[in-house]
């Protein structure tokens, strides 16, 4: 009997070994198809791409990886983290069509690999450094704690002790400070209000792993690991994954097609950012994408987003811009000189109009072209004192740019707790650039610098061509006509009824 047990687990070997190096090979040739342009050919994350990629692409062959949900003190992933980060996952509600790693080049796969042929490439991707099944179960989060107000604020009490000395009191990840992974690249903490930029899902209980796994190779350590001096009880890693989750500003999430609507005000238009006024104006957001097309190209854009409100009266239009930027980029501070590791630069933000609306065609949006545009570029302080600046730029392309005098464009910014809030206000008649009429949709774009990461003239982040529109107000309901028309129907009813009574007395 003994020896049939034998026989029989000696034949279950010879299937399933052949069965994996099948696996392997399949994987392999997947791979070199679709992955080894970043991943490179031997998987040391050196392809061709990689120099243009920020964050760089994963070096298989070390088997270190970030995104696992296994314990800090178990070095593989689990078979479900691979097929996660190779097929991708859009119950994440991450950029709309794009369900890979957020805020990275790896895009979501899942939909020209089938299920089999991401097993395949795992195999394949864990061959190369030789790893096995992982030992231990991912991280149980059978023992949750309801996100309710008490947790949230028992949450948000360790999160200022332990967690905003990299996050930032708001979360926003603006606690000033250089940070570098393993591998040696610039790295920035979370901006955790952007729910929808997180690598590996924004719900509590994602977050939960998050802080108990930690990240592998990142400044982000295991508060599960009872070594470190930060270490905190499953229900206190509950309060911070509940709080860090309340964080988020889904109202933020950047929608394709969004009109900015500009809203008539009622008086002179704000001057501040949190003037009650603001609250009229519908927000807009909009996917910042990195300036790759002409000139000195951003490779590697630190900016991702931007929301925008717009109110109007009869003279001007005013303009409230926000973006989160992790630094205040003040170039003559040697704090800010340390942070940015590199030349640095002011911020700034631009807002981009055709110079003439006439006609259906748009410009080219990468700064005009044959056809011209106007853009209004507001920049931080370049030097202590100086003041910030705001220019009115006539643009036919990158090389051919003239600065125009226009004295009704004016702007002031303030940076609070990582985010920058922009105004900028222009005359609706201005003496350079197309007169703005009420009703009418005007084409528009915008672009960011952060001079932290050494954006600068060229080098920033962009959007394509969106839509403005000024909304007509409402006319006031006239009371005039249906007072008159009742005042008709009035008089030949009494009309009526005179004639009516006539005709009875003379019968």
């Amino acid at each position: 009997m003994i020896f049939r047990f034998l026989i029989f687990f000696l034949l279950l070997a010879s299937f399933s070994h052949p069965a994996l190096a099948d696996d392997i090979d399949r994987g392999k040739v997947i791979y070199d198809k679709r992955c080894s342009w970043c991943h490179g050919a031997e998987g040391a994350g050196d392809g061709p791409a990689a120099e243009f990629l920020n964050p760089p692409p994963r070096d298989f062959t070390l088997g270190l990886y970030k995104w696992k949900s296994t314990p800090f003190d178990e070095y593989t992933p689990s078979d479900e983290d691979f097929a996660r980060m190779i097929a991708g996952e859009s119950a994440h509600k991450k950029v709309s069509g794009w369900d890979g790693m957020s805020r990275t080049s790896m895009p979501g796969w899942g939909d020209l690999l089938s299920k089999d042929e991401v097993r395949e490439v795992a195999a394949y991707i864990k061959s190369l450094a030789g790893l096995e099944k992982a030992e231990k179960p991912s991280i149980s989060t059978s023992g949750k704690v309801s996100a309710s107000k008490e947790s949230i604020e028992r949450g948000r009490k360790i999160f200022k002790d332990a967690c905003s000395e990299c996050h930032g009191n708001e979360g926003r990840g603006d606690a000033a400070k250089k940070l570098r992974d393993d591998w040696g690249a610039r790295t920035w903490p979370r901006d955790l209000t952007k729910g929808w930029s997180f690598r590996a899902g924004n719900r509590p209980e994602d977050i939960y792993t998050r802080v108990t796994a930690g990240i592998n190779g990142t400044q982000m350590p295991s508060f599960a690991d009872p070594a470190s001096k930060k270490t905190m009880t499953e229900e206190e890693r509950w309060d911070v994954a509940n709080y860090a989750a309340s964080l988020d500003e889904p109202q933020r999430k950047p929608k394709p097609e969004s009109v900015l609507k500009a809203v008539r005000a009622d008086n002179s238009l704000p001057s501040a950012p949190e003037d009650a006024a603001w609250d009229k104006a519908e927000v807009s957001n909009y996917y910042l994408f990195p300036q790759i097309i002409a000139g000195e190209k951003a490779y590697t854009p630190s900016l991702d987003s931007i929301s925008v409100k717009a109110l109007y009266n009869d003279r001007e239009i005013a303009f409230l811009l926000e973006w989160d930027d992790p630094t205040n980029s003040m170039p003559w501070d040697d704090k800010s000189k340390e942070i940015a590791g590199g030349e640095l630069f002011p911020d700034g933000v631009a807002i981009q109009i055709p110079a003439d609306i006439k006609g259906n065609e748009r410009p080219y949006f990468g700064m005009g072209g044959a056809k011209p545009v106007i853009i209004w570029r507001w920049q931080s302080e370049n030097e202590p004192g100086a003041g910030q600046s705001v220019k009115t730029l006539f643009s036919k392309g990158p090389e051919r740019i003239t600065v125009k005098e226009e004295p009704g464009i004016t702007a002031s910014g303030r940076y609070d707790n990582g985010r920058w809030r922009v105004i900028i206000k222009a005359q609706l008649k201005p003496a350079t650039g197309p007169v703005i009429e009420e009703g009418s949709f005007l084409p528009i774009a915008f672009a960011a610098w952060d001079g932290s990461n050494q954006d600068h003239k060229g080098k920033h982040t962009m959007t394509g061509w969106q839509w403005a529109t000024l909304q007509k107000q409402a006319s006031k309901p006239s009371y005039i006509w249906p007072l008159i028309i009742g005042i008709l129907v009035l008089a030949v009813e009494i009309l009526w009824l005179m004639s009516a009574r006539r005709g009875k007395q003379a019968r």
